[in-house]
This record gives C-alpha cells, sequence and structure tokens, in this order.
C-alpha cells in the first residue's frame, strides 16, 4: 500500500506547487494521474520517489516511510523506480549495457538473456549494441523503460513514458508493458496527458487542478461521470449545455455535460445547430457547429456543408 499523507510542496516560500495532497494506492494497482500543464503531476512522482524533501505530510511505501535528500546521501526509494522525462540513459555506451545498468555482473549469463528479453518486450533487441546516443528519441524512451523494469521494482513512476513513440508502436509497447506489470503485480503509477493511458490501462486517475486533488475514482467512473467541465475535458472535447435541451434528461444543475459521442444527428430534434466546419477522425468526422454564441462538437459518420443545420439529440 501506498499512502501519501497531507502532502504540501512548493519550491520557493511564496509559490505552493502541490497542496495537501492526500491518497492511498494498493499493491499492484495501475494509477493515471492527469491534469493541465503546471498542476504539479511531475512534482507529485518525484515526491513520491523521495528526491525533494516535502513542507508538509508523510509519504509511506508499506510500513517505510519514504524520505527525501535531507535523510539520503543518494536520494530514491529502493524498491521504487523513477523514469523521468529525460530518460536518465547514458549516451556513450550501448543500449543492452543501459538496460543492463542495474542488472549483477556475477550471473552473466543470466544478465544476458534478461536484458534480450526486456529489448524483446520494447522491440529493440536489434538495437543491441548500437549506441545511445545514435538513438531517435522514441527509441531512447523505449530503452528507458526497459531499463526502468529490469530488477522488477515494487513501484514504478512513469512521467509521460509514450510522448516520444510513434503511435502505431506505443499502442503495442503499451500492451506489452502493463500486462507485465500486472503480471509482476508492480504498482504503476504514470503521470500522463494522453487519456488512453488512463481509460484504457489505470484502474484508478487522479485528477489535480492547480496543485489540488479534485478527483479520484475508477477511471471509468471519473470519465463517465465528470463532476466539472474541467475533469471532462482532460478526455477531450466536452459540451457544457443548458439541460432544456434535452427534456428527456434528468439533472438537478441548469447545465450538463456531454461529450461530441453523446450527441446524435437528428431531423426531428428540436435543437438545431449551425455547422462551422468538419474534421475528418478516421472513422467519423467531428463536427464545430454554432448554438446561438455557443461552440458545439458532435460526431458524425458524414461532413456537412458549412452553415447547414443540424439537429442534435442526446444518446
Amino acid at each position: 500500500m501506498l499512502r501519501v499523507q497531507n502532502v504540501s510542496f512548493s519550491y520557493l516560500k511564496d509559490t505552493s506547487i502541490l497542496e495537501d495532497i492526500s491518497f492511498q494506492i494498493p499493491q499492484g494497482t495501475h494509477v493515471s494521474i492527469i491534469g493541465e500543464s503546471g498542476c504539479g503531476k511531475s512534482t507529485l512522482l518525484k515526491l513520491i520517489y523521495g528526491l525533494y524533501d516535502l513542507n508538509k505530510g508523510e509519504i509511506f511505501w508499506k510500513d517505510d516511510q519514504v524520505l527525501g535528500p535531507a535523510y539520503h546521501l543518494v536520494p530514491g526509494h529502493e524498491s521504487m523506480k523513477y523514469l523521468a522525462q529525460d530518460f536518465g540513459l547514458m549516451p556513450y555506451t550501448s543500449v543492452a549495457e543501459n538496460v543492463g545498468t542495474y542488472l549483477s555482473n556475477f550471473y552473466l549469463e543470466e544478465k544476458k538473456k534478461r536484458t534480450h528479453e526486456l529489448l524483446e518486450m520494447v522491440e529493440m533487441a536489434d538495437f543491441a549494441n548500437v549506441k545511445v546516443k545514435l538513438l531517435s528519441g522514441g527509441q531512447q524512451q523505449r530503452v528507458a523503460l526497459a531499463k526502468a523494469i529490469a530488477r522488477e521494482p515494487e513501484v514504478l513512476l512513469l512521467d509521460e513514458p509514450f510522448s516520444h513513440i510513434d503511435n502505431f508502436r506505443k499502442n503495442a509497447l503499451r500492451r506489452n508493458l502493463f500486462s507485465y506489470l500486472k503480471k509482476k503485480n508492480i504498482t504503476c503509477i504514470v503521470a500522463t496527458h494522453d487519456r488512453t493511458d488512463a481509460l484504457s490501462f489505470a484502474d484508478t486517475t487522479i485528477v489535480l487542478k492547480q496543485g489540488r486533488l479534485i478527483a479520484q475514482n475508477d477511471s471509468q467512473d471519473i470519465y463517465k461521470n465528470p463532476s466539472n467541465k474541467y475533469i471532462a475535458s482532460l478526455f477531450g472535447e466536452v459540451n457544457e449545455l443548458p439541460v432544456s435541451l434535452f427534456p428527456e434528461k434528468e439533472a438537478s444543475a441548469e447545465t450538463i455535460l456531454v461529450y461530441p459521442h453523446q450527441l446524435k444527428v437528428s431531423e426531428t430534434a428540436d435543437f438545431k445547430v449551425t455547422v462551422q466546419q468538419n474534421y475528418f477522425k478516421g472513422s467519423h468526422y467531428l463536427v464545430l457547429a454554432k448554438y446561438e454564441n455557443q461552440v458545439v462538437f458532435f460526431e458524425s459518420l458524414k461532413d456537412f456543408e458549412k452553415g447547414v443545420l443540424v439537429g442534435l439529440e442526446f444518446v
């Protein structure tokens, strides 16, 4: 169990980065931390790892308190591994040497086998003898991921771990990595801007805003029942519309949050919007329209000419 209790932190006296953060994460759970840029996601990962001293609060992994550089000559909890956005690789050594950095040289055959296994998982086995400095950013990120899990930490902290990786390779890599971590019962916390990390692979999602924790729940529930527009917008476009437009929809507030896929084109609907722009998404179009002076997004299987009136209903 990871316990973060009433944690506050600031780099400067008068500038708070994180304020009174508390949550618990059972062992083996995968968690995504989402929020706007500058909300404190990366800083929170560093605090959990023990890279900074807390201004207030406590962090525990199991019964062991996580302490910062004021208590440790070499900061960082021994049961955890933190992968920063700068990767932390040795550029003038080979890919295999980087991945095997923390593996024992007393068992060279086992080290070689383990290194190859990890490189196979991140699809970098063909580059084992290539110096890291010659790799692309995406290739370096894959090597860094392999290095981070080489010794199977109990807690893996990942800061935007797929940001440099091509989409066609990213999806397979995510499946391989998170499946491996689940199999090994490794707790994983990912700070991310990518909603796929949260919706497809995280058991729990934590939402930060301006240094405060404003939501924590099952990832699907966070998405399906956002408590405000800020949370909903972290997953993509969202509309905030008067509930009076949808008589069939029960709601206690005057407005409701509606994702584009929840609006269906209907010739008989009373709710009419004026089309402004179509964006082709492959399987569908994302259509930008106007209702009075408000922007409305909806999805459609076909595009529409600019200026056309389209009826929409809630589904």
